[in-house]
C-alpha cells in the first residue's frame, strides 16, 4: 500500500495548471503556420476574431474580452493599425479610451481566416461532444475564478506565522 506524502499535491503529475499550460503552448503553436500566411500572431489573430464579430468594440471592451492588460495591446493595436486592419479612434465620451473599428482590409481577412479552425481542430483530435465539453469546463474554470477574485496573498511561513 502506497503512503501518501505530505508533497503529494507539489507533483507536476497532480496538477491541473501544467496540461492547461502545455496544451495552451502546443496550441497556439498549431496556429502560427496558418496564421503566419494571413502576416498575423496569435494575439493579433484573436483581436481580429472579436473585431469580425463586433466590428467595433472600445479598448475596455477588447481588453475584459480578451483578458489582457492595456500594455500587451498597445502593441498589438498599433500594429494591426499599422497595416490597414482596423482604425483607433479616441472616444468623445472619455478621452482614456478608444474606440477601435475594422476597415474594409481587416474585413477581407476574414474570408482566409475561416480556413483555420477547421485545421486546428484536426490537430487536437477530439470529436463534437468532447469539444463542447472542453469549451464548458474551461469557461466553467475561467468564469469561477473571476468571480472568486482569489488574492494572490504571500504564504506565511508556517515556522513563524508572524513573518511571511
Amino acid at each position: 500500500m502506497k503512503r501518501s506524502d505530505k508533497y503529494d499535491s507539489l507533483k507536476l503529475s497532480n496538477q491541473v495548471c501544467f496540461p492547461l499550460y502545455a496544451c495552451s503552448k502546443e496550441l497556439v503553436n498549431r496556429y502560427s503556420p496558418y496564421l503566419k500566411k494571413l502576416g498575423l500572431t496569435y494575439t493579433q489573430y484573436i483581436v481580429m476574431m472579436v473585431l469580425w464579430e463586433h466590428g467595433s468594440v472600445s479598448s475596455r471592451e477588447l481588453a475584459e474580452k480578451l483578458h489582457l492588460d492595456y500594455g500587451t495591446l498597445t502593441p498589438v493595436l498599433k500594429k494591426l493599425e499599422s497595416t490597414g486592419y482596423l482604425t483607433r479612434q479616441r472616444d468623445p465620451g472619455d478621452e482614456r479610451l478608444l474606440i477601435l473599428t475594422i476597415t474594409r482590409k481587416g474585413s477581407d481577412l476574414k474570408d482566409e481566416a475561416l480556413k483555420i479552425p477547421p485545421c486546428i481542430a484536426s490537430c487536437v483530435g477530439l470529436n463534437e461532444e468532447e469539444f463542447k465539453m472542453l469549451y464548458i469546463l474551461t469557461y466553467k474554470a475561467l468564469n469561477n475564478m473571476e468571480k472568486a477574485k482569489c488574492t494572490n496573498k504571500p504564504l506565511r511561513n508556517p515556522k513563524n506565522p508572524k513573518n511571511p
